[in-house]
């Protein structure tokens, strides 16, 4: 986190954090005046602050000037880098409209309206990324920062029996002596590689995603974030909307970086909204259109009947196309006309 570096003192950090001003480019061009108004200082204050970022960013202009242009590539090493993996949902028709499932280096978002089962798309992911490679999977770790109290760890239980059963079934597990894989597929192993954070404010989740970059760093097999969910803490009492958008465009930036960095997927999920448009309404998801460009790929759940269908809405890469899926106890499969609408726990 840049603002870390300001030679300022421990308050008023936690106030630039707590208002979004998280790097030095969000502070180069703020007035002082509008500073203070965000922080509740004083001019006097807020100028001081804004001194001090300054010169921290002239110190890292001086020691790295052209660290950037060292960073090029062309077009052809980007196409031929690194192959895109990608995490199943566990539903075949959903991982044909995505490509072969969920991508890594990329951002996602899924929303839907209550119920339709976005919360179990986020632990089937923070399961299914644990899938050993030999099975196809990525044998990676899952974070789940959870912002509402969605996650029932004894669901993610269910659906880690559930993604055993399938191996299980599996030719290449049959007719191997796999002691050794047999001892890493128990639900829970499964459960202990999922990194679980409660959060209970926007000013914590700030901080948690400020810190992601470090903690991965540390934990270089983690493959998936899923956030549960991000927009839950601006979607009410939030008056100051410039704060908010600018707060959301740099987490935004951030985990997009995330993803690229360390080849990773990051699933953003939120909540539904309505949308009106010339005298009609329109299922959309919360925070707007400026947040619907914060993400790569924009998954949208919805109901058909009496049947769950996913979209994709918004993909630089895939095409528009929606798919059903159903929720069975051990979790995202192909639709089934025996599992609609199926109360789990």
């Amino acid at each position: 986190m840049e603002v870390m570096r300001i030679a300022i003192s421990g308050t008023q950090r936690g106030k630039l954090i707590s208002a979004g001003y998280t790097s030095l480019s969000s502070l180069s061009s703020i007035s002082p005046s509008l500073l203070a108004r965000d922080l509740n200082i004083s001019e006097v204050e807020a100028l001081e602050i804004l001194k001090a970022a300054s010169h921290s960013s002239r110190k890292d202009n001086a020691g790295g000037s052209h660290a950037v242009l060292n960073g090029a590539q062309n077009a052809w090493e980007m196409l031929h880098g690194d192959s895109c993996t990608r995490i199943t949902t566990s539903s075949a028709d959903v991982d044909d409209i995505l490509g072969g499932g969920i991508s890594c280096k990329e951002v996602t978002e899924i929303g839907g309206v209550p119920g339709i089962g976005k919360t179990q798309f986020g632990i089937q992911l923070a399961i299914n990324v644990q899938i050993p490679v030999d099975f196809g999977g990525l044998g990676g770790k899952a974070i789940y920062v959870d912002t509402e109290g969605s996650f029932i760890v004894e669901r993610a239980l269910q659906i880690a029996e559930g993604c055993i059963d399938v191996m299980g079934e599996d030719d290449y597990f049959r007719q191997r002596d796999i002691r050794a894989v047999r001892e890493k597929l128990l639900p829970e192993v499964f459960l202990a590689n999922i990194f679980y954070f409660r959060i209970c404010s926007y000013t914590e989740l700030i901080a948690m995603i400020n810190h992601l970059d470090e903690w991965v760093s540390k934990h270089k097999d983690v493959k998936v974030v899923v956030i549960d969910s991000l927009t839950f803490y601006f979607r009410q009492d939030f008056e100051d909307m410039a704060l908010r958008t600018r707060i959301l465009g740099e987490m935004a930036l951030k985990l997009m970086k995330l993803a690229h960095k360390f080849n990773l997927a990051v699933v953003i999920l939120n909540q539904a909204a309505t949308k009106y448009t010339e005298g009609s309404c329109q299922l959309t998801l919360a925070l707007g259109d400026s947040w619907s460009h914060a993400s790569t790929n924009r998954i949208i759940l919805y109901w058909k009947g009496d049947e769950r269908c996913a979209y994709v809405d918004k993909s630089p890469s895939l095409p528009s196309a929606s798919a059903p899926y159903s929720i069975t106890a051990k979790g995202i499969r192909n639709s089934s006309k025996n599992c609609k609408r199926l109360k789990i726990l």
